[in-house]
């Protein structure tokens, strides 16, 4: 909730927000992410990958990213 409100989801309940990256980025519908599910939908989705680095120390998974 506290990332939500730092990046103006607030009228979104944590649930909703997680359906949210979850629909943009898992691919197969499985209702799990993978990591290479994680890095592709980040990688392609502008927004989320300035959310998640605004939000958490994910270097590796950004060093990973830009390594191809």
């Amino acid at each position: 909730q506290a990332i939500q409100a730092i990046n103006g989801y607030t009228n979104m309940s944590a649930e909703e927000f997680t359906n949210m990256v979850f629909q943009k980025i898992d691919v197969n519908n499985d209702g799990e992410l993978s990591l290479e599910e994680f890095i592709n939908g980040v990688e392609k989705d502008e927004d989320l990958m300035e959310l998640i680095t605004k939000s958490f120390d994910l270097s590796n998974v950004l060093k990973a990213i830009q390594s191809g």
